[in-house]
């Protein structure tokens, strides 16, 4: 098939392009139609040391701690420069290799710029202080990078989510070896480019592509490792979490969730309904922070299911590069259990008002659902999907609603929809979520700190606060 993609990429590993050493490949597939697009390196124990080694290099060598804060902020602003120029090939990539649309291809792209350049903002303003230890004594504090960031990413988002991580170790110091998805790798090759083109230091980037089991695993696992940052599965995330254990190594974890919306009777129904849908069919529901439960007010629950389900039907699904609305996900193995899933909530006696079962074509495509009829211990209303499946739970009580959202192993997001503001504080206040979006989906941006509470993980990514993640507190004291 052609596709107008690369048919070749190799990992960058100490500012060079390079084969896995045992020459293995993974193969590349179209979630639009289950072809084969490219091969990427299949990396394995021996790379991973090739990258670390490199990126333990470069910190032991000073080549990021000796520029000055602006000058690795300006590396940032260099590498968003450089994306710009890749723009047209990484929206094409992120169609074939991840099942995007083509808008929200160029869409990662300004993401990630805007990452870059707020965290290259930023490099020069994180300061320490002086603190008062009276007549004789000087004291200050300073921040100290880690050295070597091991960073796992996503298939999802993989370009803007590696960038972020990326953006935060380089301005705070630190170097980095990432592991890119092996179901969706191609845009971070493509930042490992802007990065080449940049001038980013030797070593400071490294990016490898492998299986989790693999290449993963001996990254989290390394003795030569300081700094941890996973997005991923609460499965995976404990892997993870046991091999830092083994070395006391600090980590950043975001291990999803199931986020539940809140819609009290007195909401703006119109706006609710489509703030739902593109919460829970946006990327395909391939969004840790998706709208994936909506507790309704009983009063109005059947006319705001049928208000969501007419705004899912008038989404096209289809191959992003068609200009549907929304695309395939990301493989057969996430279609398959997105689709057992569904029928375990048919089995628990939810009912299916639209969707459940994948559509009869070439490719993974799942259509819009919607379940009806849950109760909140069901596993569709415990699980998450990771696809685009809302389930839809009554409730009488704000009470009822606070303990109903904040009855699963997931603390990532949540949401309120009501026009009453001292209730939506109230909500807000009681809801056990790192963010709260109050009758606007996903309100924030970059500038806003994002990550979990309970099983949806530690640390936060975004904003001010992610910096605090790369960093510890030197403490210098001077008897004069």
């Amino acid at each position: 098939m052609e596709t107008g993609i690369r048919n070749h990429w190799q990992n960058f590993i100490d500012d060079e392009w390079t084969e896995a050493v045992d020459g293995r490949q993974i193969a590349i597939t179209d979630p639009a139609n289950g072809q084969t697009i490219c091969f990427v390196p299949r990396s394995g124990k021996a790379d991973i040391d090739l990258a670390v080694a490199a990126a333990r290099r470069c910190f032991a060598e000073r080549r990021l701690l000796d520029m000055t804060p602006a000058a690795r902020g300006e590396l940032m602003f260099a590498i968003a420069d450089e994306l710009e120029k890749l723009a047209d090939e990484i929206a094409k990539v992120e169609v074939h290799d991840n099942g995007k649309t083509l808008a929200a291809g160029y869409g990662e792209v300004k993401l990630t710029q805007r990452y870059l350049r707020y965290y290259g903002g930023m490099s020069d303003k994180l300061e320490g202080r002086q603190i008062p230890l009276g007549d004789g004594i000087v004291d200050y504090t300073l921040h100290m990078p880690y050295g070597v960031s091991a960073q796992i990413v996503p298939w999802n988002g993989p370009l803007p989510v590696g960038a972020r991580s990326i953006a935060c170790a380089l301005i705070t110091g630190n170097t980095v070896v990432l592991k890119s998805p092996e179901d969706s790798p191609l845009s971070l090759f493509l930042l490992g480019e802007a990065c080449q083109k940049a001038g980013v230091p030797k070593g400071a980037v490294n990016i490898v592509c492998g299986y989790g089991n693999e290449a993963g695993a001996a990254l989290v696992s390394h003795p030569d490792i300081d700094h941890i940052v996973f997005t991923g599965s609460v499965e995976t995330g404990k892997s993870v979490l046991r091999a830092a254990a083994e070395r006391v190594i600090p980590c950043v974890m975001e291990l999803g969730g199931k986020s539940a919306g809140i819609v009290y009777a007195d909401a703006d129904l119109d706006r609710t309904a489509k703030n739902v849908a593109r919460g829970i069919f946006h990327h395909s529901g391939q969004i840790c922070s998706a709208a994936s439960r909506l507790l309704v007010h009983s009063s109005i629950v059947d006319e705001l299911v049928d208000m969501v389900r007419r705004e899912a039907a008038a989404r096209s699904v289809g191959p992003g590069i068609e200009n549907h609305q929304m695309g395939p996900v990301i493989s057969e193995k996430q279609l398959v259990r997105i689709e057992a899933l569904c029928q375990a909530g048919i089995a628990e006696g939810a009912q299916v008002a639209m969707g459940g079962r994948r559509l009869e074509r070439a490719g993974y495509f799942m259509p819009p659902t919607i379940f009806t009829g849950v109760q909140p211990g069901m596993r569709i209303a415990q699980e998450e999907f990771f696809g685009p499946v809302l389930v839809v739970i009554p409730f009488e009580t704000p009470d009822e609603a606070i303990r109903i959202a904040n009855d699963t192993d997931y603390g990532l997001a949540a949401g309120v929809f009501t026009r009453d503001l001292k209730l939506a504080l109230w909500s807000a206040d009681r809801l056990v979520a790192g963010q709260v979006y109050i009758n606007d989906w996903w309100v924030g941006g970059v500038e806003t700190p994002f990550g979990g509470a309970k099983r949806s993980g530690y640390g936060r990514e975004k904003g001010q606060e992610a910096l605090l993640g790369y960093v510890q507190t030197k403490n210098v004291g001077i008897r004069l």
